[in-house]
């Protein structure tokens, strides 16, 4: 096989390359870029109950244990504070919306393989990211980048050392299933049960509901009280309460909707239900906290104001 064309997970950026090499990637990458967001065409014959079937059967797998559920409960703050400042770099660097979740699922397996936090806890999240960026993007988010992200608090080579410690821990096992592999299954199921409706503003309503229902499946990675949800329950509650909040559906047809979902991700009406308020209250809680910090944050005057995405995640589009 050519070498030139082999695929691998490891980080081996060139460290030495000369700069007219550099500036000739960087014209080709601007060409590209736009290419490599585009996505496929949806296809039915890969979607539907079968799909569903296969996700909801291997996603246990990939849950983190019991034990490192009970250790986050009592001390969440070290962990979310990853989670939020993995978000803030996704964002910055403008990933796509699988990249996140699959890094922070990543991050929790490792941590609960391992039980304790490497000596830099953010060179274990940019390897995380380095390695969901790897498999979900054709443009992958570089090792220089994530240290720049972290003020260079480590160095390249650290994280292509952490990325072989993550690959190893985990068996190369990283594909693993999130709730934004759940979310075009489930709003395809809630398509068909639609009002019938076709055209641009049917597909705009579909859009808004992903956008929101990756929103709020984002938050809930962030929150700890959600660890030990399944993804699949996860994006059913996730894409419930974008239902709720858009405000276009009767009582008669949010009923249905929910049963509906609720039959999809295989768990009971009251725990979907339960989890979709869950959500809610967190998302209260996150833009009261905005809007409490908010002004307090406008009085204060900050010597040494660094550009970038709140560390809390206030900034909801609804």
């Amino acid at each position: 096989m050519d070498r030139g064309m082999s695929v691998s997970l490891w980080c081996e950026e060139v460290e030495d390359q000369s700069q007219d090499q550099s500036q000739t990637e960087a014209q080709t990458q601007v060409h590209i870029v736009g290419s490599s967001q585009l996505r496929a065409a949806w296809d039915p014959t890969v979607s539907g109950h079968r799909v569903i079937q296969r996700l909801l059967h291997v996603e246990e797998r990939y849950m983190p244990s019991m034990l490192y559920i009970t250790l986050i409960q009592r001390e969440p703050e070290r962990r979310e504070d990853l989670a939020k400042w993995a978000l803030e770099v996704c964002c910055e660097c403008c990933c796509d919306e699988a990249v996140f979740p699959l890094s922070v699922s990543l991050m929790d397996r490792f941590l609960s393989a391992s039980l304790a936090l490497p000596v830099s806890p953010y060179c274990l999240a940019a390897g995380c990211i380095l390695i969901a960026s790897k498999l979900t993007e054709c443009d992958n988010v570089t090792a220089d980048t994530l240290c720049a992200a972290a003020e260079y608090s480590f160095q390249p080579s650290d994280l292509r050392e952490m990325e072989r410690v993550i690959l190893a821990t985990l068996r190369w096992d990283t594909a693993a299933v999130t709730p934004q592999d759940f979310l075009p299954h489930f709003l395809a199921s809630v398509e068909e049960r639609g009002d019938g409706d076709s055209g641009d503003c049917e597909e705009g309503l579909l859009s808004t509901l992903r956008r929101h229902s990756d929103t709020l499946a984002a938050m809930c990675a962030c929150d700890s009280r959600f660890l030990g949800a399944l993804p699949s329950l996860v994006a059913a509650a996730s894409l419930n309460c974008a239902l709720r909040g858009l405000g276009n559906k009767g009582p008669a047809q949010l009923a249905v909707m929910s049963d509906a979902l609720a039959e999809l991700c295989q768990a009971d009406l009251v725990v979907l239900q339960c989890y979709s308020d869950m959500i809610e209250y967190a998302l209260r809680q996150r833009l009261r906290s905005g809007l409490q910090q908010g002004p307090m944050e406008k009085d204060e005057e900050v010597e040494n104001e660094r550009p970038g995405t709140p560390t809390d995640m206030r900034e909801i589009d609804f």
